[in-house]
């Protein structure tokens, strides 16, 4: 499988189990944390982004806010994953590998590869939805089952 599938999947994978956690802080009686949490997920997606493609406001972008309102995350997690879908769609295997630069959270250069930024970006939504996933236990709700797995399992008797 060539990277860009593999990161494409996984982005994929993270799409269908956040929509799902979602759904799921709507029906939280304090929406507030989980919000602010999911927000960061969508803001972190456009901002490395935008540090890829040197956009010269990334370095004013912030990792936390906004916070959209929930009805607006479902529409904001679209757009922020949509623009990273199109971007490794458009560029092969050997351009994802090839470092970018960016300016860091000390003001020194610093280096990565797309590539290496998708995989964060993955695996950190992955961290933060298990957050969320507590938040929403310790409001007497059951969270829902959104492990890997359950994406591509199958049964097979009747």
């Amino acid at each position: 499988m060539q990277m860009k599938n593999y990161l494409i999947d996984t982005f994929n994978f993270n799409d269908i189990t956040n929509k799902k956690l979602v759904e799921k802080i709507k029906q939280l009686n304090n929406k507030n944390e989980s919000v602010k949490l999911f927000s960061h997920l969508i803001n972190c997606q456009y901002k490395w982004l935008a540090r890829i493609k040197k956009d010269p406001d990334y370095e004013k972008m912030s990792w936390w806010e906004p916070v959209y309102d929930i009805d607006k995350l479902e529409e904001e997690w679209n757009k922020s994953l949509r623009i990273w879908i199109d971007y490794i769609t458009a560029h092969t295997d050997e351009e994802l590998a090839t470092e970018a630069t960016f300016i860091g959270y000390d003001g020194s250069l610093w280096a990565a590869t797309p590539k290496d930024i998708a995989l964060q970006l993955n695996y950190h939504s992955i961290h933060h939805r298990a957050q969320i996933q507590m938040l929403i236990r310790r409001q007497g709700m059951e969270p829902d089952f959104v492990d890997y797995i359950g994406t591509k399992y199958r049964r097979l008797d009747g």
